[in-house]
C-alpha cells in the first residue's frame, strides 16, 4: 500500500462529528466527482476508500449508490471500483455549490467559516485529488485540479494555517504542491493523522541525521586536508630556511615550534601546541603556534624578495 493510500485510510479511521463529515464529502464530490448520463460518479481503486464514500453518502445524503466493480489488466491486474448516484442530486450540488451547465460540472466556491470546517474541507480535497511521496524518496504532497480558480482556493485555504503552498500548471490542470518537510508534518497534524505523522518524523529524523553525519565528514575531511597542505607548505618553508642558512634569523621559541612542526607535519594547529606543551613543557596555544609561523613565513617572503631583486 502506498504512503498516500495510508494516509488517506487513517483519515477515514478517524471518528468524526457530523459536520465535518459534511463538510469533507462536499470537497471530495466536489473535486473527485463526474457528471455523466444523468449520474454523478466516482471511480476508486482503493476499496477503503470506496467503501467508505459509498457509506458516508448514504448517511448524509440517504441515497445509495449503485456499485460496479471491473477488473483492470493493463500491466498489472486490479479492481476498479465505481459508485454512481442517480437519486436526490439537485441536494447534492446545491450543498456543494455545484452547478450543471451542459451537461458539466461547473464548481463555485463554498464559504468556510470555521477551522475546523477548513480542516474537514481539506481533509475531502486531499482523499479526492491529493497525493504524498514516501518520505524516505521525498518530500511532496501535491493536489491536481481542473480549474486555477479551484487551486487558488486550495492554496489559499493552506495559507490559513501559515502553510506556503505553490500554484503552477501543468498540461490542462493545476497543481499545489508543497515540498516543505515541515509544512508537510503540519498538514499531516492537520489531518490528524497520527501514525502517518510518526512515521514522516522518524524518517525526516533518520535523513537529518545521516544528512548532518555527511555534512560533518566532509566539514572534517575539508578540515583534514587543509591541515594537510599548510604541513606541507611550512615544511618546504623549513626547507628553505635550513638552505640559505636563514634559522638563526629566528627566536628560540620559533625554532622549537619549527622542530616540532618538522616532527609532526600533520598535525593541526590546537594538536600541535598541546604536543608541545606536554612534551617541551612551553605552554602555547593554537593561536601562539600560528604566530610563530607567521614570523617564519614572512623571514621566507622577505628573502626570496631580496633574492629575486
Amino acid at each position: 500500500m502506498s504512503y498516500t493510500s495510508k494516509v488517506k485510510e487513517e483519515i477515514f479511521e478517524n471518528k468524526k462529528e457530523l459536520i465535518e463529515k459534511k463538510y469533507l464529502l462536499k470537497s471530495f464530490i466536489k473535486y473527485a466527482g463526474r457528471y455523466q448520463d444523468c449520474a454523478l460518479t466516482f471511480t476508486f481503486e482503493n476499496p477503503t476508500i470506496a467503501r467508505y464514500i459509498y457509506n458516508l453518502t448514504r448517511e448524509i445524503y440517504s441515497v445509495k449508490p449503485g456499485i460496479l466493480i471491473r477488473i483492470q489488466k493493463r500491466f498489472k491486474t486490479k479492481q476498479i471500483y465505481t459508485l454512481s448516484i442517480k437519486s436526490n442530486l439537485d441536494e447534492i450540488f446545491e450543498s456543494c455549490n455545484m452547478i450543471i451547465k451542459n451537461g458539466k460540472i461547473h464548481n463555485d466556491l463554498v464559504d468556510l467559516k470555521t477551522p475546523e470546517e477548513i480542516k474537514s474541507y481539506l481533509k475531502g480535497t486531499f482523499i479526492a485529488c491529493g497525493s504524498l511521496t514516501d518520505p524516505k524518496n521525498s518530500y511532496h504532497l501535491e493536489l491536481v485540479f481542473t480549474s486555477k480558480k479551484s487551486a487558488d482556493f486550495i492554496s489559499n485555504l493552506f495559507h490559513e494555517f501559515d502553510i506556503k503552498s505553490k500554484v503552477i500548471k501543468r498540461t490542462s490542470k493545476y497543481m499545489v504542491y508543497i515540498k516543505s518537510s515541515e509544512e508537510i508534518s503540519d498538514i499531516l497534524k492537520i489531518f490528524e493523522t497520527n501514525s502517518a505523522l510518526f512515521y514522516f518524523e522518524e524518517v525526516r529524523t533518520e535523513k537529518d541525521h545521516i544528512n548532518m553525519v555527511n555534512r560533518l565528514n566532509n566539514c572534517e575531511q575539508a578540515n583534514q586536508d587543509k591541515t594537510i597542505k599548510t604541513g606541507i607548505n611550512q615544511i618546504n618553508d623549513i626547507n628553505y630556511l635550513k638552505e640559505n642558512d636563514l634559522l638563526t634569523l629566528l627566536d628560540e621559541k620559533t625554532q622549537l615550534i619549527i622542530s616540532y612542526r618538522e616532527k609532526y607535519p600533520e598535525l593541526s594547529y590546537q594538536e600541535l601546541s598541546e604536543v608541545v606543551s606536554l612534551e617541551s613543557g612551553y605552554r602555547i596555544s593554537k593561536s601562539g603556534i600560528n604566530h610563530h609561523f607567521i614570523k617564519m613565513r614572512e623571514l621566507v617572503e622577505k628573502h626570496k624578495k631580496k633574492s629575486t631583486v
